[in-house]
């Protein structure tokens, strides 16, 4: 599965222990990515098999029948296919059984976060505990978990059916939009929060929920519908039961904007030549170190539904991807996630869209992802600029191709500010092999694309115009050359922050640029 050196460099924990040798050493993560990858390599050949035979694909057992229990295995068993059987055994990390197509899971011991996340159609039980966040985004389908659940279980799900006999965490159900969450225990605080659809059946102790949430009893009438929809005498719930939902509309919080742009800063040359208007410039981005994916100018246009038209030019999307463009998997299309980065030349996952990933469950999105997408996808990873540091460590560790930062992450940073923060940050923590990228909230000049190349930013994303986006690009691509023609510059791999100047005091005060006429930078930057 072309796994490379640099994708994983730490140890998940104590749950991934493995006794390899007399003195029990832990597994290594690359260890655990590599048996969870080469299980999952082999499991479309072995359910085909298994259909024809209609018997049930067995994970951790011996041929012989002898159990061989999983210990920290990740992102297994994604998208199975209508019909399959699965039934594994052992302790299984983060995103097992997600993105699920209407197979048949059964795991037999515990699951880590997000279990089942992104389902549309398996039946899935886990006959132990579960993570964090199972059954998060779930559109269709049944997840049964039989000895409780972490916080945020069935959060952002739109359909399908959780059941969770014993305790739940915190946020249970928040921010669903629809389906039915059915808990036989005691749910932990802010139960529903951000509900806009759906129900909570409590068979338990329940605490106040927060605004927006109503709690009231269960209807004669509702009680036999749910008990029909569990089909299960021992998960029937009783007449006393309380149900959560949704009341009133939600108000979302205003955030910080970004409120300057880039005019502030401008590009001098270093030296005393130019090159003729007429000569070519490189102005190629490649993503990627085999099979690269080229931009043919450093800029990926955001076009959220997809591109309509003969646009040649490959895009970032949330639907509709082309083979050329890249999709960003979030909370909102996860459980579409399947087939989104199959039909996408990558993906970037947003990762400020979900409850924390921690180290373990970028692992298992990654896994479950590359294994559907194939190995040539490009990945990346999306956080807000604020988060530029953090979000640099977590893809050079995970081996992603690039990071991306969203300057209008509610923070409030300027434009100017952020440069210092993205450029430097990558200069200090990510390798040649992946690249800084910086989403910028208006739609960018060719001025901007030089700017951003010069401070360490490879490309840039942006939301393209609503019309004529081919001739948009081509005015950029014309203004980047005739850039770099009057810098002398053949190739926007020379451009550097030398080639900045800050046009007033306070662009020069944020951002460390050299003041144009002071031509230095400003005193307090070499404050200690």
């Amino acid at each position: 599965m072309n796994l490379t050196s640099r994708y994983f460099t730490y140890l998940i924990g104590k749950l991934l222990m493995r006794e390899n040798t007399p003195g029990g050493l832990m597994a290594s993560i690359e260890e655990v990515v590599a048996s969870s990858m080469s299980i999952n390599s082999r499991l479309p050949a072995q359910l085909e098999k298994a259909l024809e035979r209609n018997i049930v694909l067995r994970i951790g057992w011996t041929t012989n029948g002898d159990p061989v229990p999983k210990d920290g295995e990740l992102g297994l068993c994604p998208n199975l296919p209508n019909g399959s059987k699965v039934r594994s055994l052992g302790y299984l990390g983060p995103f097992t059984a997600a993105f699920g197509q209407g197979g048949t899971y059964t795991h037999q011991g515990d699951v880590g976060s997000y279990l089942g996340a992104g389902n549309d159609g398996n039946k899935i039980t886990c006959e132990r505990t579960a993570g964090p966040c199972a059954g998060f985004g779930q559109k269709s389908g049944r997840i049964t978990i039989l000895d409780g659940a972490g916080d945020d279980a069935g959060a952002k799900m739109s359909g399908g059916l959780l059941i969770i006999r014993g305790d739940s965490g915190i946020r249970i159900g928040g921010g669903m939009s629809g389906g039915d969450i059915v808990v036989h225990g005691d749910v932990g605080g802010d139960p529903g929060a951000g509900m806009t659809g759906g129900r909570i059946i409590i068979n338990g102790r329940c605490p106040t929920p927060p605004p927006g949430v109503l709690l009231r009893t269960l209807e004669k009438s509702e009680v036999k519908e749910i008990n029909k929809l569990l089909a299960d005498d021992e998960l029937h719930i009783p007449a006393d039961a309380v149900c959560l939902v949704p009341d009133g509309d939600i108000i979302e919080g205003i955030m910080a904007e970004c409120r300057e742009d880039l005019s502030g800063i401008s590009l001098l040359p270093m030296t005393t030549n130019h090159n003729p208007s007429y000569s070519t410039c490189d102005t190629v981005v490649l993503v990627g170190e085999e099979d690269a994916l080229a931009f043919p100018i450093p800029l990926l246009p955001y076009v959220p539904k997809g591109v309509q038209d003969d646009l040649f030019h490959p895009c970032i999307v949330r639907d509709n991807p082309r083979d050329c463009d890249i999709v960003i998997i979030d909370s909102d299309n996860i459980a579409n996630a399947s087939s989104l980065v199959q039909s996408a030349a990558g993906f970037a996952i947003d990762m400020d869209s979900m409850p924390r990933l921690g180290g373990a469950a970028i692992d298992g999105i990654l896994v479950a992802l590359r294994c559907i997408a194939g190995p040539q996808s490009k990945v990346m990873l999306i956080r807000g600029v604020s988060q530029s540091a953090s979000l640099h460590s977590d893809s050079q560790h995970h081996g992603v191709d690039a990071a991306i930062s969203v300057l209008n992450d509610g923070s409030g940073i300027s434009a100017a500010a952020s440069l210092p923060m993205v450029g430097r940050s990558a200069s200090a923590n990510l390798e040649q092999d992946c690249l800084a990228s910086m989403w910028l909230p208006w739609s960018a000049t060719s001025e901007d694309l030089a700017i951003l190349c010069a401070s360490n930013i490879a490309f840039t994303i942006c939301p393209a115009p609503d019309e004529n986006i081919a001739g948009w690009i081509a005015q950029v691509t014309s203004g980047l050359s005739a850039h770099l023609n009057r810098l002398g510059l053949a190739s926007i791999d020379a451009l550097t922050r030398a080639n900045l100047r800050a046009c007033d005091q306070d662009t020069a005060a944020v951002s460390g640029l050299r003041l144009a006429g002071y031509d230095r930078p400003m005193p307090h930057w070499f404050a200690r």
